[in-house]
């Protein structure tokens, strides 16, 4: 085994990767370690020190340049999708490491099971209403939930997830207004779609919906004065990234009832501190990462891996490259 390459999965937390795919192959031709539980600072580098292949699930362990550098026997370096916003890259490519990534399956689907998901929940009470079942109780005075129907959505990015939403929306009989930087009267048109300023969309939505990738235009897109101008009974929901979000004037605004709900499914820190705050507000619905996660992507994830690794060892080309 001291010969045999020696491959760090890191990020595993559902216990997932093993359970979709034959490794026989890889096990025989590799030592393999998967870490389960999120790894930082000198444990991390600890863990991937000695490894001549690094395996990342999506972007939850961040590579800087300085922690590539102290790894001299780095081979390869593979991580689950297609996008990874915690690696540097560039890092890697400079000294000729080369960079795999793997399908992303039904990513986009599965989000948007999970946006509306959101949605339901927090605009029915769904959480309170079972804890009410299940501490003996019946109906309360929130068991008189809105309906969506008639309500205005508000979706702010009209890319593949959130046309997937707008869908659903108008399928439940909403009116669906639509921003982005980019956005244009066209676009949103042919997806049946209003394009609006996003002042309008933020005063006048019941639900708001996030559907953007967070860069240098969006990062803190919704800060303190956007969230001042929510309907009280409004809805904010996040499957999209944290850094779209100022999270503490998040959790300012619904102290102060504007808007009246949010339902997120993204942090700054993940997992989420057992302490952290955003735990124990009662107007705010959470999910831990579950956007992505399902069956079918782990699937995919999971064969990405087997097959890079089946062609790495049999010096074949990688069957997905990562493109800059």
């Amino acid at each position: 085994m001291a010969n045999l390459p020696n491959v760090v999965i890191l990020g595993d937390y559902e216990h997932a990767l093993r359970r979709f795919s034959n490794w026989d192959k890889v096990d025989r031709q590799c030592h393999i370690t998967i870490h389960h539980e999120p790894l930082h600072g000198e444990a991390l580098y600890e863990a991937v020190k000695d490894a001549d292949v690094i395996v990342l699930v999506r972007d939850r362990t961040p590579f800087n340049e300085a922690l590539i550098a102290h790894l001299p026997k780095l081979k390869l370096f593979l991580f689950t999708g297609k996008r990874n916003g915690t690696l540097d890259a560039s890092a890697l490519i400079s000294r000729n490491i080369p960079v795999a990534c793997t399908p992303g399956g039904p990513s986009k689907e599965t989000t948007t099971e999970l946006t509306w998901a959101l949605i339901l929940g927090a605009s029915k009470h769904l959480v309170r209403q079972n804890n009410l079942l299940h501490s003996g109780g019946w109906r309360d005075e929130l068991s008189v939930p809105p309906m969506l129907s008639g309500e205005r959505l508000g979706i702010i990015g009209l890319g593949s997830i959130g046309s997937a939403v707008a869908k659903v929306g108008q399928a439940f009989g909403m009116e669906l207004v639509t921003w982005s930087p980019n956005m244009t009267t066209k676009r949103a048109a042919a997806q049946n779609v209003k394009s609006v300023g996003l002042e309008e969309l933020l005063k006048t939505s019941k639900v708001i919906s996030l559907h953007l990738v967070a860069g240098p235009k969006t990062k803190g897109l919704i800060g303190a004065q956007e969230l001042a101008m929510m309907r009280s009974d409004a809805l904010l929901v996040n499957t999209s990234r944290s850094a779209l979000i100022d999270t503490q004037a998040l959790q300012d605004a619904l102290a102060a009832g504007r808007p009246g709900q949010a339902a997120i499914d993204v942090f700054e820190i993940e997992p989420l501190p057992t302490n952290d705050a955003l735990r124990n507000i009662p107007n705010l619905l959470t999910t831990p990462h579950l956007g992505f996660v399902a069956e079918p992507v782990f699937a995919m994830f999971s064969k990405g891996i087997v097959d890079t690794l089946e062609a790495w060892l049999e010096h074949k080309p990688l069957p997905y490259p990562f493109e800059p």
